[in-house]
């Protein structure tokens, strides 16, 4: 853990400064291609996945270290076209899992947050699920373990593979000619995220687009057809971990209010939308039959609002490099805590930026979770030995923070002007 955390810690800065430079360039070229409130939604839920990664709260039901001991019918070593193996093994199972989880409706829940922007750049690569807490894809590795691929190699390459695929998520690069025949470009991930009929549950390859072309759910960006972003049922709301949770929330609702039990069991494994009849009837969901119906939200936040959200968004991130830079100095307890205080902090202040009355009760429950933990553990989590004065700053800050929160609470009158469907 203590490894990939350093690997974050590198790979963070260079994803800020590639989304920064892509917003630089779409202002030059005269396009849109980010809204604030969007793109702190995004980065949020880019934080909520590293630490969700870092305090290891997803349940693995068999480890790859485990099928390797066990069903490895060769033993292979750390060779160069080892890793490449390693790395086409890792896309293969990439595909077949991206596919399942658009097709299950279960299991759309795992990948709805990444969907969720109606906006497509480089911000809304980090949006990614807190909501995968059992790994149900463990039997995808399956191929790689009998060939007896090492468990260190399958630990280089994942981060690699997985990091490869931020890059495609742009509107700012056309098709890229030969290219796209072997890899994922920014045109096929284009469709990918959009909600048109033409584009809908197409490109699930992460690297090599021949998955696709092979098994038969390959689409062209066409000429006339301008991607919608989304999904079809909107979130309507700037809070990762209400987005997170809400399609399964819908389900478990779904399924406690079908008086069939057939569809009660059912339901759960059904293709993704799929709603009891008699629940559809009586608990109509609005949702876009066609993507030109589509209305992106907006919970219409000041400037000074807005301003104060990026404020929010830069302590938290300066508080999660704090957590991981010191991760090994910390007891398992300590970073839970630590962990579930910045999970806290961030759906306060995107509640505050949804400009919902839950915001104020959050924000006051930061501050007395703050404080508690301050006491509990005798300062900020070691702090005061970098810096006599850490602790100090950090109950400021906690103090400052809901008093300005209260503030916006006044000041734009929050009331249920603007609410994700969990808070509905």
């Amino acid at each position: 853990m203590e490894a990939y955390a350093a690997v974050l810690a590198y790979a963070i800065p260079g994803f800020l400064l590639l989304i920064l430079a892509e917003s630089l360039v779409a202002r030059w070229r005269g396009v849109v291609v980010n809204r604030a409130a969007d793109t702190i939604s995004s980065l949020s839920s880019g934080i909520t996945n590293t630490l969700w990664t870092l305090l290891g709260l997803a349940v693995v039901i068999l480890s790859y270290e485990w099928m390797v001991a066990h069903w490895a019918l060769f033993h292979l070593t750390n060779r160069p076209w080892v890793y490449a193996l390693a790395f086409i093994g890792l896309d293969f199972k990439g595909y077949w899992s991206h596919r399942w989880n658009h097709k299950v409706n279960l299991f759309w829940n795992r990948h709805v947050i990444h969907h969720s922007s109606e906006e497509y750049n480089l911000s809304c690569a980090l949006r990614q699920s807190v909501s995968a807490i059992v790994g149900i894809y463990f039997f995808l590795y399956i191929p790689m373990a009998l060939l007896g691929i090492p468990t260190e190699v399958v630990a280089v390459v994942a981060p690699i593979h997985f990091f490869s695929q931020f890059w495609y998520h742009t509107r700012l690069i056309d098709k890229m000619g030969f290219l796209e025949y072997i890899i994922v470009t920014p045109s096929h991930h284009r469709v990918h995220h959009a909600i048109n009929d033409e584009y809908l549950d197409k490109n699930f390859a992460e690297i090599f687009i021949i998955w696709d072309k092979l098994f038969g759910t390959f689409q062209a960006e066409l000429p006339d057809v301008v991607p919608v972003y989304g999904t079809k049922r909107p979130a309507k709301t700037w809070n990762p971990l209400l987005i997170n949770f809400m399609h399964v929330w819908s389900i478990i609702q779904d399924a406690w209010h079908t008086r069939s039990w057939w569809d009660k069991l059912r339901i759960w494994f059904m293709p993704t939308g799929w709603r009891p009849a008699d629940v559809a009837v009586r608990f109509p969901i609005p949702y876009y039959q066609h993507a030109s119906q589509q209305q992106k939200y907006d919970s219409h936040p000041s400037r000074a609002l807005q301003y104060w959200s990026w404020g929010q968004l830069v302590v938290t991130m300066v508080l999660l490099y704090y957590l991981m830079f010191h991760l090994g100095d910390l007891r398992f307890g300590q970073i839970l805590g630590f962990g579930s205080f910045l999970l806290l902090s961030i759906f306060a202040f995107t509640t505050l930026l949804d400009r919902h009355r839950l915001a104020l009760v959050a924000e006051g429950g930061k501050l007395v979770f703050g404080l508690a933990l301050s006491y509990q553990f005798g300062g900020w989590f070691g702090i005061d030995q970098l810096w006599s004065y850490g602790t100090g700053l950090v109950v400021v800050y906690l103090l400052v923070s809901f008093v300005g929160t209260a503030f916006f609470t006044w000041k734009e009158g929050l009331a249920t002007t603007a609410t994700g469907q969990l808070l509905a």
